[in-house]
């Protein structure tokens, strides 16, 4: 009988909470069995709810003990972005698997040396960019890709979010850091990445522009996890970062537009992208996630427009993804992050690559979605001047 892994998640804050619960419901026929080890927290009553909450055998409040452990194969690093670089290396010379949150890092010197040190190691180092695994991305992804729609003309892509919509959402790490670090980073490398995963990679950008609707925000009381709002105090520190972020974007076959806001009131998670193509256009909705419409110009007045499909287990993750594959039983993102590390977990076992459920995405592809948002930052910088893209 195979051993099982060990599978550690590091932070337990919200998107930390959905690795766990993922990890939980990962397994298959395709993967190698796992054991649910450890929580790690340095909050010690955050850490200890997850890890029970989840069925975690224990948990930790120093990542170090994570590094150490010798019961532990497998580890989601989800913390601050400023702390990946040094979890990263230390799990990797450790022999540890690491699938670690996106966006890879804060800068291009940290990104260089994670993607030095996933290329050295020889366990696997991915990075979680979730949204691949919404299966009505990726069948509009297919459907470009096999020539269904054909080469993308031009896109429109937004992110937007209301998570710091309120003046008296409490200062955290998301809010400090120089302009570019805030929505952009945040929801900006999700989304470039989802128009990538699409379009293909984005070769120089334009028009970059920021704004901070909110310029300060008062100190919480208590621990903060994720987005959550508690008890502030009457004392306030400024915002850095953007809450808003807008740019347009070239890729090898077109254009197109980008915008992220963490300030949308009314939009608590709306990812959206409408391609337009040389046969066709797509249509995807987080508010809708099972479901994409597709359009056509056929000349055919009764099927021409834009018409729903109810995703179903022809399309990318759902047969062997969901308990339930049938079209219109519903999915949402919390099962995107089931895919990924059911994606993860195989890649370790390793299974073959299907060729139309791509691995989880690399560092080297975290490096130029920095890259991205480095060139967004420059044209802002240059009254919106054209940059290119460089790794």
């Amino acid at each position: 009988m195979v051993n099982p892994l060990g599978v550690a998640v590091i932070g337990a804050g919200m998107a930390g909470r959905a690795h766990a619960a993922a990890w939980r419901a990962a397994p298959s026929e395709s993967t190698p069995p796992i054991r649910l080890v450890s929580v790690c927290d340095m909050v010690p009553e955050v850490a200890e709810a997850a890890a029970a909450h989840f069925g975690y055998e224990r948990y930790d409040t120093d990542w170090r003990t994570i590094v150490d452990a010798e019961d532990i194969d497998i580890v989601s690093v989800v913390v601050a972005n400023s702390l990946h670089r040094e979890l990263v290396e230390a799990l990797l010379a450790a022999g540890k698997n690491v699938l670690c949150e996106k966006p890879l890092t804060d800068t291009i010197p940290d990104a260089e040396a994670m993607v030095a040190a996933a290329e050295a190691a020889p366990t696997l180092a991915r990075l979680g960019f979730t949204f691949r695994r919404a299966p009505g991305i990726a069948a509009i992804a297919e459907l470009v890709a096999d020539g269904t729609l054909g080469p993308v003309h031009h896109i429109d892509a937004h992110y937007w979010t209301d998570y710091a919509c309120s003046p008296l959402a409490p200062m955290s790490w998301r809010y400090t850091g120089d302009m570019g670090t805030g929505a952009l980073a945040d929801l900006g490398s999700h989304l470039t990445d989802t128009v990538e995963f699409i379009a293909g990679p984005i070769l120089a950008v334009s028009g970059g522009r920021f704004h901070t609707a909110i310029t300060e925000r008062p100190l919480p009381l208590g621990h903060v996890i994720g987005h959550d709002h508690v008890e502030v105090s009457d004392e306030y520190e400024p915002v850095t970062n953007d809450d808003y972020a807008g740019f347009g974007v070239e890729f090898p076959t077109g254009s197109g537009t980008i915008q992220v806001s963490r300030i949308s009131a009314g939009h608590p998670n709306t990812l959206a992208v409408e391609v337009f193509c040389e046969n066709g256009s797509a249509r995807f909705d987080m508010r809708s996630p099972g479901s994409i419409d597709l359009g056509t110009t056929s000349g055919d007045p009764l099927r021409d427009g834009l018409t729903t499909v109810q995703l179903g287990p022809a399309h990318p993750y759902i047969a062997d993804g969901l308990p339930m594959a049938a079209p219109g039983i519903g999915i949402g993102q919390n099962d995107g992050f089931v895919f990924q590390a059911r994606s993860f977990l195989q890649e370790v076992g390793g299974r073959p690559a299907a060729d139309s459920l791509p691995r989880c995405a690399t560092f080297a592809e975290g490096l130029h979605a920095l890259a991205v948002r480095d060139a967004v930052i420059a044209s802002a910088a240059h009254a919106g001047a054209r940059e290119e893209v460089t790794a």
